[in-house]
């Protein structure tokens, strides 16, 4: 028996499975909010992607403007008409949650704050975080600046999935710049060795707000609270997310992408039958359940006729645990199947125009 999700000071949360995506629990997970400084995530995971196209590299100098060193808030204490490397910058943001660092790094890669924002909002758009919008580059209140605790985690998932060479900095606890010495205020760091990131947030409109991942035995779960009362009642949101998520679920992968699951029959085609799978793993989050039985049922649209190019949807996966039906997914042509020769195809095109007649191609085959 799993017990009811833990109760939290939060006004909005989201508990998530990193491996499959799978939101374990939640409350309130597509409410806009004011996201503080979590907006930062945002900030770091455009300039990273920047990085990674080429289009700038970690070494590069940044001139540090008037406008960035009078933002207000969190500070990096930079300098104005300064240099930092962008990878300094990076560790401000990140570590310092420094305002003036994330204004620095978004003129640097965009010319300008409202620029950078329309960055942000491209990616937003790109990850399907459907209910994010961001007005800057810090989390500063300001009007149609917003996120979901669901967008916040699947933006957290991103960065760990993507940008795995800058997902270190956010485990790092202290930041030394201008001989001043700040530490991560992620409180959970200290508390908990198996969380390794990534960010905390707050205003006074926004509340006390974290996303958090952690990786335990193997196994990496994401939370997003945003709204807690106090800085020890995020901590404790999360902690109690966290245990919840480790203790009573479990994830595993049922279906491999890639393997041959069957080899139906081609219609006017050279060879006699096609190799069908699956693109992804069938990876799911499920109540742990030693005793848990799942079945495959393979569905193929019949009938299925030459040429079919490789990675052409040719059915369905469906993933039983009895009549629950736990996951479905599009069965593709693991290779392609060119046209056969001119007694195939006229054969073949007499045997389906009687099967259209008795009406066998009316349904999908029965499972396989």
């Amino acid at each position: 028996m799993i017990p009811a999700h833990p109760q939290l000071t939060a006004k909005a949360w989201v508990l998530m499975d990193a491996a499959s995506g799978n939101v374990i629990a939640s409350s309130h997970p597509d409410e806009h909010l004011p996201p503080a400084s979590l907006t930062k995530l945002m900030t770091v995971y455009v300039a990273t992607r920047q990085i990674q196209a080429g289009e700038m590299k970690p070494d590069d100098r940044v001139t540090v403007s008037e406008n960035a060193w009078r933002t207000e808030g969190s500070r990096m204490f930079l300098d104005p008409g300064s240099q930092v490397s962008v990878h300094d910058l990076l560790r401000g943001v990140v570590i310092d949650s420094g305002n003036d660092a994330s204004v620095a790094l978004a003129e640097h890669v965009a010319g300008s704050e409202d620029s950078f924002a329309g960055l942000m909002n491209n990616t937003a758009r790109e990850l399907g975080l459907n209910n994010s919008h961001f007005m800057n580059p810090t989390g500063l209140p300001a009007p149609d600046h917003y996120a979901s605790a669901l967008d916040l985690a699947r933006l957290a998932r991103a960065i760990i999935n993507d940008e795995t060479a800058y997902y270190d900095l956010y485990k790092h606890k202290h930041f030394t710049w201008n001989g001043i010495r700040q530490s991560n205020r992620n409180l959970l760091l200290w508390r908990d060795s198996t969380v390794d990131g990534l960010k905390t947030g707050h205003t006074e409109a926004a509340g006390y707000c974290m996303v958090t991942s952690a990786l335990r035995d193997g196994r990496r779960l994401i939370s997003a609270v945003l709204g807690s009362t106090t800085v020890g009642n995020r901590a404790s949101d999360t902690e109690k997310l966290l245990t919840y998520g480790f203790r009573f679920f479990d994830t595993q992968t049922y279906v491999k992408a890639g393997h041959v699951l069957a080899t139906p029959m081609v219609w006017k085609a050279h060879e006699d039958a096609l190799q069908v799978g699956l693109l992804d793993d069938v990876t799911l989050t499920l109540a742990k359940n030693l005793h848990r039985k799942t079945e495959t049922r393979i569905l193929i649209n019949k009938p299925l006729v030459a040429p079919i190019a490789q990675g052409s949807v040719v059915g369905t996966l469906q993933l039983y645990e009895g009549d629950n039906r736990l996951a479905e997914r599009p069965l593709i042509a693991l290779e392609s199947v060119e046209v056969g020769g001119w007694w195939t195809r006229a054969w073949d095109s007499l045997r389906l125009f009687i099967g259209d007649l008795i009406g066998e191609w009316s349904e999908n085959s029965a499972p396989a």
